[in-house]
């Protein structure tokens, strides 16, 4: 393996690759330190190209300002990608956070990688996976209940990073910021660290390697470093990287299994039990899927109306697999509060606090299909038990 270190400075490797060389500095996301040298290796090296540990989305929202403008969010909720547009921004959320904590801008090496690629004329090269990619691959090893678990996380998380201690931080600045906030569900699915370390590690290793030019900069987050060094000559399947893993039959078993399971208890229930059990137990899953329903669109906010919608559409969505409640009610939220422009060009000032996210017109709609869904689902399993004891 061609690599050697560099005895002045352990954040910086040199790497070779056919008739490549490659500087790889491993960087911390929220130092100070870390941009210093970005900019100071770039300077004194002048490489063909700078090679960056961001996928296009990301490489958008440090350059351009006023991409969120452009965001289609009824194609967002229809395509069933509100959580993952929302996942994106809390953890814009804590970089924020924990940058403003820090006195430094989040992703301010990679910020000073392009500048500084831009200042000699080098090619600027993305290296990391689409985060969508990413998120959605997550998305797809967790079931329901893993689900609720994140999304408590996540905002348990939030209102915790104003008591970061000096080791948290340290132990921050280490990590990947995908890895440490979800390290805690993490432990219960080495899968997930898969998906958001060890993939990440083979992808950002092949795209460095076959980066146009012959010297080369790669600034990447120092938890990477291990695994780029890994697998720098390995073959990797970028195809494979790249694919959505299809759907497990189970989940589109239960899907279907679910609703036929309703239906054929209440009937159950009208031929064996008579009609007052029968309109018991549909009374039961309107009353469990309604109220849990118009409760997650509350917890968002949400316009009186869109709340009576999720309460409406919840007992008639939740028999068809075809359909959620979540974005009925997110898609009667957007049309009663249309984002306007300023909602768009205030988004990331309110995504650094945890009041903006309910405030801003853009986030509570995602955060109306989330907890609407959310609470949807959970209506449907509570209904089940109380309908087969009025069977019973």
């Amino acid at each position: 393996m061609n690599q050697t270190p560099d005895p002045e400075n352990p954040n910086t490797h040199q790497l070779f690759y056919q008739d490549k060389q490659i500087i790889l500095i491993g960087t911390a996301h929220v130092s100070r330190k870390s941009a210093e040298e970005v900019s100071r290796v770039i300077e004194e090296e002048r490489p063909d190209t700078v090679s960056v540990e961001l996928c296009q989305s990301r490489y958008q929202s440090l350059t351009q300002k006023k991409r969120w403008e452009e965001t289609d969010l009824i194609k967002a909720i229809k395509e069933k990608k509100a959580f993952l547009l929302l996942s994106n921004l809390m953890l814009s959320y804590f970089q924020k956070r924990i940058g403003k904590k820090l006195g430094i801008r989040p992703g301010e090496e990679m910020v000073k990688a392009i500048e500084g690629a831009e200042a000699i004329g080098a090619h600027i090269h993305l290296a990391d996976r689409d985060i969508r990619t990413t998120l959605s691959r997550v998305w797809r090893l967790m079931g329901l209940w893993t689900k609720v678990k994140l999304s408590a996380q996540l905002v348990t998380s939030a209102g915790e990073l104003d008591s970061l201690s000096e080791e948290d931080i340290e132990k921050i600045k280490r990590a990947d910021v995908l890895e440490t906030l979800l390290s805690e569900i993490g432990e219960a699915l080495p899968e997930m660290r898969t998906v958001l370390i060890d993939e990440r590690d083979q992808y950002l290793a092949h795209r460095i390697r076959t980066a146009p030019g012959q010297k080369i900069v790669a600034v990447v987050g120092a938890g990477h470093v291990p695994g780029i060094h890994k697998n720098w000559d390995q073959e990797v399947d970028m195809e494979a990287l790249e694919q959505m893993p299809p759907k497990g039959k189970m989940v589109r078993i239960i899907k279907w299994a679910i609703p036929c399971i309703i239906v054929s208890l209440i009937a159950l229930g009208f031929f064996k039990a008579g009609a007052s059990a029968g309109t018991d137990m549909i009374k039961w899953w309107v009353l469990a899927n309604a109220v849990l329903a118009g409760l997650g669109a509350s917890v968002a906010l949400a316009h009186p109306l869109t709340i009576l919608t999720a309460v409406v559409a919840s007992p008639i969505t939740s028999l068809n697999p075809m359909i959620a409640a979540g974005w009925v009610a997110g898609l009667v939220e957007l049309l009663i509060g249309k984002p306007k422009v300023k909602d768009f060009e205030a988004l990331p000032d309110d995504i650094s606090t945890l009041k903006g996210f309910w405030r801003n017109k853009i986030t509570r709609i995602l955060m109306v299909v989330v907890f609407t869904n959310i609470g949807s689902s959970l209506g449907a399993f509570v209904a089940i038990p109380l309908m087969l004891k009025v069977l019973a």
